[in-house]
């Protein structure tokens, strides 16, 4: 014992000071690299083959880093980061990797000119701060009462990035009418918009133009028996989450019968448990019975029989949400307090009606007219797999958007306006402080001026020229009293000119550009601070002695 106590050696290998900080920016720059191309509305896409073959087409952020696997730990954190904005706004996710990472390329270069990195991290959280507060007071425009112009042109600006560009007026108008007819109020009066009740459901074939949008929730399943009626009105919604088919004993019970008439007895015993079962739920008054589990074909006679729609392995999710939107309760067994099974007709949910339709080549249930929110289904139309899956990431962040900007009610111009007047804005900033942040604040600014040039530079324009033209109109917006309204110019990346951005319908809400701010900030800063790694050794199965 005494001899490993006076070695007090680690078994791994340890980096520390410069090494490590070095080494950390470098693999954050390779993530950053391997996404900033796909920034923007003339961005380019990701292929992503993964180790089984499954082929990822994709623009989407958030959805190519995921596919990644990363290995070094301060790249896991820009992976993270990039999950986190995509949970929080839905957008953004491609900038805030972008961001963070030429944040952290600013602050190694302090670092190597012998300022420490408390210095920076004060400077940063400075102008976190102050950039915030200069959106908010400064860049936003409130858009009162929104009409569904400014909606659609959000949700646009969101898509324009995305395969279905070409297309975006149409797939923008879906969105938004979709996000509008979930509008709901909660118990404190607040208005919300669940986008989880949109259905998003796709099938093969006709053009994307054929998406369209549908008033009910739409189950990605058949009937379970041909001879149950094609609809059901007003339908009384039961959603049971266990199996209805012959009652077998549990794992492990054994019956021991004397009598082998007796055998027959328990057979007729366990069909009949079934049927008890099934006929509680019909005299409930339940017309369309969804299970998560199967139903088996004795059982499905019964249901046939009674005219009632049945439906087996739903997926769980969609079964909630059915529950959710209908008022129904998800019943899990039948047993009561007393031991004896029952139904309480209070668990069911009600509908106007449930049909079955034909959409492309698969059969699907759609509910319609649900009693407490109203839920839709979008039904995406596409060639091939690749593009249906690359629809709905696209659509998936539109609809975040949409509903970010409802919920917030303010918006920012679009293309790297926000980012260049924050840059002049912090420039300026800077001078003003005399004490040791000024130094981080100035690169912070000049960080921030990186999402103006890779849209440039993706766009195939002169990005130096672009960016310098851009910040002077910034500039005068900040400096004369008349030009206040240069504070939304910004790029126009189709003919590599600079536009006010507001008129042109290039808007943001303006949560989402603070949050970039925010979080990209924040992990830089959780990356600076390390200054130490120690990579522990595996040991060889010595712990047994």
């Amino acid at each position: 014992m005494s001899i490993s106590a006076q070695n007090p050696d680690i078994s791994g290998e340890r980096q520390s000071g410069q090494d490590v900080r070095t080494q950390n920016v470098m693999a954050c720059q390779a993530v950053s690299n391997i996404v900033k191309t796909s920034l923007g509305p003339v961005g380019l896409d990701k292929m992503l083959v993964d180790d089984i073959g499954d082929v990822t087409i994709t623009n989407d952020g958030a959805t190519i880093l995921r596919m990644l696997e990363v290995e070094h730990p301060a790249a896991k954190v820009l992976v993270e980061l990039a999950e986190l904005q995509d949970r929080e706004v839905g957008d953004g996710t491609t900038s805030v990797v972008i961001v963070a990472a030429e944040l952290l390329k600013r602050a190694n270069d302090l670092v190597r000119n012998k300022i420490h990195p408390t210095s920076i991290i004060s400077g940063y959280r400075l102008a976190m701060r102050e950039a915030c507060k200069y959106i908010e007071e400064k860049l936003v425009t409130k858009v009162e009462k929104l009409g569904k112009v400014p909606l659609i042109n959000c949700a646009k600006t969101s898509m324009s990035s995305k395969l279905i560009s070409g297309d975006s007026d149409f797939f923008a108008n879906l969105v938004v009418d979709a996000v509008l007819s979930v509008k709901m109020t909660n118990q404190r009066g607040e208005i919300k918009y669940p986008i989880k009740g949109i259905n998003i459901l796709k099938a093969h074939g006709q053009s994307a133009r054929d998406s369209y949008l549908l008033n009910g929730y739409a189950l990605n399943t058949g009937r379970a028996a041909q001879g149950m009626p094609l609809r059901v009105s007003p339908a009384k919604i039961a959603c049971l989450d266990f199996n209805l088919q012959k009652t077998k004993m549990q794992l492990g019970v054994q019956v021991v019968v004397n009598d082998p008439r007796e055998l027959e007895k328990i057979r007729q015993r366990e069909a009949d448990m079934t049927k008890e079962r099934i006929e509680k739920l019909l005299k409930a008054g339940a017309n369309v019975i969804l299970t998560t589990k199967g139903i088996d074909d004795m059982a499905l006679k019964y249901f046939v029989e009674a005219g009632a729609i049945a439906v087996r392995r739903v997926r769980k999710d969609d079964v909630r949400h059915v529950a959710k939107a209908t008022g129904a309760t998800l019943v899990t067994t039948f047993a009561d307090m007393e031991g004896e099974e029952t139904f309480d007709p209070a668990h069911l949910g009600s509908a106007e009606e449930v049909v079955e339709e034909r959409i492309a080549d698969d059969d699907v249930v759609l509910i319609k007219g649900t009693k407490t929110s109203s839920a839709v289904s979008l039904i995406l139309r596409g060639a091939n797999d690749y593009m249906l899956d690359e629809m709905e990431r696209a659509l998936h962040d539109a609809l975040c958007i949409v509903k970010r900007t409802l919920e917030s009610n303010t918006v920012v111009a679009g293309g790297g306006a926000v980012e260049s007047a924050l840059s002049v804005y912090l420039e300026h900033l800077a001078t003003t402080l005399g004490s040791r942040e000024q130094l981080a604040i100035a690169e912070f600014a000049d960080a921030l001026l990186i999402i103006p040039k890779v849209l440039a530079v993706n766009a195939a324009k002169d990005a130096t020229e672009l960016v310098a033209k851009l910040r002077a109109y910034h500039h005068t917006a900040q400096t004369k009293a008349d030009k206040k309204h240069y504070s939304s110019m910004g790029l126009d990346l189709v003919n590599g000119t600079i536009r006010n951005n507001l008129e042109a319908g290039v808007i943001e809400p303006a949560m989402s550009k603070v949050k970039i701010i925010q979080f990209a900030t924040e992990a830089a800063i959780t990356i600076l601070r390390i200054d130490d790694m120690i990579k522990l050794v595996k040991e060889d199965g010595q712990g047994d002695e």
